[in-house]
């Protein structure tokens, strides 16, 4: 096989001259891009990871607007959580 240099899994490579070849590398980069797609908890997984270390970085750049902000949302899900429940009581 030719040297590649480092590939997408979803990408097909440039030079194939056999038709049988080329159909197959194709199918190969149509699946991996599809489970790449459908495969939610992985995204998911990368998204959260992606999250937290953007949260980290900023909470390193600027502690007390991270506090704020932690604190903001507590606040916002505490105020949530009792408007539901003081629906639910009535």
């Amino acid at each position: 096989m030719t040297s590649e240099l480092s590939l997408p899994r979803t990408a097909v490579p440039l030079g194939i001259t056999d038709p049988v070849e080329s159909a197959r590398a194709e199918l190969k980069a149509a699946l991996a891009a599809i489970e790449e797609k459908a495969n939610v908890p992985k995204r998911v997984a990368k998204a959260t990871d992606r999250g937290v270390t953007q949260a980290r970085a900023f909470a390193q750049r600027q502690p007390a607007a991270a506090v704020a902000a932690v604190v903001g949302v507590a606040a916002a899900v505490g105020v949530f959580v009792w408007g539901a429940v003081r629906l639910y009581t009535r």
